[in-house]
């Protein structure tokens, strides 16, 4: 959520920032509410100071009737702004749920297409068998009992290819740990409140990545980012403790709605697949750099590994709601001849941390909203088809990168 003193000082920017990032939202008429919402409450608190005053003035003895009339017409006065302010603080809420993070200055202004690279890392060769053909011929997926069980788009992953999942997992692991984060197991599911606080809300009724629990104030998880966020909801952390570094494992549940046209065999695009994702809680003077830090990791991590890569900068329309910049790792696809996204990660500065009243205590005593930033360190579907991709040999096997050798008791080939 955006600071309501903000949108009020720069209303034609944030409009604009909105229409930028693909969201419809009318400012002019959320400062309407605004302004309402204000009012209603200047006048509530008028009535509130005035029924204080005569309650004071009817102690002591047996009040007239005229100030138990006037006591009476003030409690009804209140109780019908009371409810007309509810109605106005809901509808402002409604518009500002609805609004979209600024964006960095620096940040491509467009579609998609218009995303920049940055860097690019490793050989472009190609010439590999599609991982689900290759994955299928040494039964190691079955997505036709994944169907059977759960629906299109569901699998099992089996024997040497599980381990390789598992394999993948334990060194990202161990390589986060050593660059400061803490491990975390998270909630699989979250409320309602910290899914949007977290950001998580389609750009029209009809487009919604998350599946609901009917019946229950409770989603599933697209991410560990949401689960991460709502861990200090309404809490003030003192300054000397941030940054505030943590890896998060899970399940990702998600619809995939909205992604007609991309790429989607196989494995790389999901209803349900495991990864581990570093989030971040800094003070808002550090989460440009800490931006750069979380991305020389996911670098790092997966030059050990060995797959080519890009790094490119997400333009506006792209970017969601909570991201204010977001950098997306895609790796070099020796079938497809292409980039195909990997990781991403996201500075997401005070938006998410408004929105779930998580603050810091500076040292001179002064609170303010933090900052919070998240980056995929391996999204466990893909990263299987990067290294099925780029590790096959010619006699059929796959070959191990040596950085997973030692989570798969020595093994260099599968």
């Amino acid at each position: 959520m955006l600071d309501i003193r903000y949108i009020r000082e720069n209303a034609a920017k944030v409009q604009e920032n909105a229409r930028h990032k693909g969201y419809d939202v009318e400012i002019d008429e959320l400062l309407r509410w605004d302004k309402t919402k204000r009012e209603l409450q200047q006048s509530a608190d008028e009535l509130r100071e005035k029924r204080n005053v005569i309650s004071a003035q009817m102690k002591g003895g047996r009040p007239s009737e005229e100030l138990v009339t006037e006591s009476k017409q003030l409690k009804d006065q209140l109780s019908e702004i009371e409810v007309t302010l509810k109605e106005a603080e809901e509808k402002l809420n409604s518009f500002l749920d609805r609004l979209p993070n600024m964006i960095q200055d620096d940040v491509p202004i467009g579609g998609e297409e218009l995303s920049v690279e940055i860097k690019k890392w490793g050989d472009q060769s190609t010439g590999a068998t599609d991982h689900l053909d290759y994955a299928v011929s040494r039964d190691w997926v079955d997505f036709e009992r994944g169907a059977k069980v759960a629906g299109a788009k569901f699998y099992y992953l089996k024997g040497d290819l599980a381990l390789l999942e598992n394999a993948i997992t334990q060194f990202a692991l161990d390589f986060v740990l050593k660059k400061g984060f803490t491990f975390m197991t998270v909630p699989h599911m979250v409320n309602s409140r910290v899914a949007t606080g977290t950001g998580f809300a389609p750009r029209s009724s009809t487009q919604s990545d998350e599946y609901y629990i009917e019946g229950e104030d409770l989603s599933l998880i697209a991410t560990a980012e949401m689960s991460l966020t709502g861990y200090h909801a309404d809490e003030i952390i003192d300054e000397d403790k941030l940054p505030l570094l943590y890896a998060g494992l899970s399940p990702c549940y998600r619809k995939e709605a909205g992604t007609y046209g991309k790429h989607t065999r196989g494995l790389f695009r999901v209803h349900q697949f495991n990864k581990l994702e570093m989030y971040a809680y800094t003070l808002p003077e550090q989460s440009i750099d800490m931006h750069e830090r979380i991305l020389a990791i996911e670098e790092e991590l997966w030059q050990a590994i060995g797959i080519p890569y890009h790094v490119i900068n997400i333009a506006s329309g792209d970017l969601g709601a909570p991201a204010s910049k977001k950098y997306d790792i895609e790796y070099w696809s020796k079938v497809d001849g292409n980039y195909r996204e990997l990781t991403s990660c996201s500075n997401c500065t005070d938006f998410q941390a408004r929105n779930l009243n998580i603050r810091v205590r500076r040292k001179d005593g002064s609170v303010e909203v933090v900052h919070t930033l998240n980056g995929t360190a391996v999204s466990l579907a893909r990263s299987l088809v990067a290294v099925i991709e780029h590790y096959q040999a010619e006699d059929g096997k796959l070959k191990v990168p040596a950085v997973l050798q030692p989570y798969l008791n020595g093994r260099s080939v599968l």
